[in-house]
């Protein structure tokens, strides 16, 4: 009886089904089994580096995004007012405070009910800290 439970395995079985080999297109299995240097017309070069820029082009836009909302809290804890920034930083005090010493299932409780609210006590306009935060400054508009 010990032997056959030492037999089976004790690992996770791999999930065959989440592998993206299968989904791979001739064109792109053509590339990868390409030589340096490339022994295919200019044609399917120009392609592969026309899809190349557009995946780097998008790459690109997802982090300046992720950028601006980093100067955009950046900028909340530099303020040029230093009683706002201040102000600020006790408010945060006081929610971190709060946060401590409520135990984290009440907080994840309000937390889901707020967010799984009925639509009738939803608002069409966007949430005050939301425009708050979009209308702050970022550095994304001085840089050309």
């Amino acid at each position: 009886m010990a032997k056959e439970a030492m037999a089976t395995p004790t690992r996770p079985q791999a999930d065959a089904g989440l592998s993206c080999a299968e989904a791979a297109g001739a064109d792109e299995l053509d590339e990868e089994a390409d030589t340096f240097p490339t022994s295919r017309p200019d044609g399917v070069v120009r392609a592969r580096y026309d899809r190349l820029r557009t995946v780097a082009g998008r790459i690109q836009a997802v982090v300046g995004d992720v950028a601006t909302q980093g100067e955009r809290v950046r900028s909340l804890l530099a303020w040029r007012d230093p009683r706002a920034t201040a102000v600020f930083t006790a408010a945060c005090l006081a929610a971190d405070v709060v946060a401590y010493a409520t135990p984290p299932r009440v907080l994840a409780l309000v937390a889901g009910l707020y967010l799984l609210r009925h639509p009738r006590f939803r608002s069409r306009m966007p949430s005050a800290a939301g425009n708050f935060f979009k209308r702050l400054p970022s550095r994304a508009d001085t840089m050309l």
